[in-house]
């Protein structure tokens, strides 16, 4: 996808960034284009990590309009960032990061409305969806998941939401395996408490 009033030079460009992508090196050469202000790289980035910023954000939200509003923010700030990504993980490892960084403000921020409205006595109601009956149950134990402390709760997504590797789930939480593996323990001994 290429902007309106595409020179040869950008459809070169994205031509280029295609076959990149193919060849599997788009973390390091479209990254570095987009870095240096390639407006047909960025755009690629954005384009094909898009879906990934949104579930990711969906998963530790499980509520798709504040995942709609994380991705966008992502995106909106993407270009900006983009300069901090120093190639030392993978450019989805660092897209990860973003990603629950932004979640995380986010949480943050709701918190604070809902401290916000407790103090003024208003309440508010959960909107409950139908839905066939393991359906609900499993939307229950995520929810759960989400209540859980940041550690163990990134660890059990990653793992089991994500269905990462422990060594991934690692490498994003910044951590040893052995660490993600503990998380994941001591979330399953909280979570069997409150199911």
């Amino acid at each position: 996808m290429l902007l309106e009033g595409a020179t040869e030079d950008d459809i070169g460009v994205q031509r280029s960034v295609d076959e990149d992508h193919c060849r599997g090196e788009e973390s390091k050469t479209v990254v570095k284009r987009a870095q240096n202000g390639d407006v047909a790289a960025f755009e690629y980035l954005v384009t094909q990590h898009y879906r990934f910023i949104y579930k990711t954000a969906f998963r530790w939200l499980g509520d798709q309009t504040d995942a709609e509003d994380v991705t966008q923010t992502i995106c909106m700030r993407l270009a900006k960032i983009l300069s901090s990504f120093d190639g030392r993980a993978s450019f989805t490892s660092w897209l990860y990061r973003v990603t629950l960084n932004a979640v995380r403000d986010l949480q943050r921020s709701k918190v604070r409305a809902e401290r916000r409205a407790a103090e003024l006595s208003l309440t508010a109601q959960e909107e409950t969806s139908g839905g066939q009956e393991d359906a609900v149950h499993v939307a229950d134990i995520w929810k759960q998941v989400r209540q859980l402390p940041d550690k163990q709760r990134d660890a059990v997504l990653l793992v089991y939401g994500e269905e990462m590797s422990h060594a991934d789930a690692a490498q994003i939480m910044q951590c040893k395996e052995v660490t993600v593996s503990w998380h994941i323990h001591n979330a399953r001994k909280a979570l069997k408490g409150r199911l």
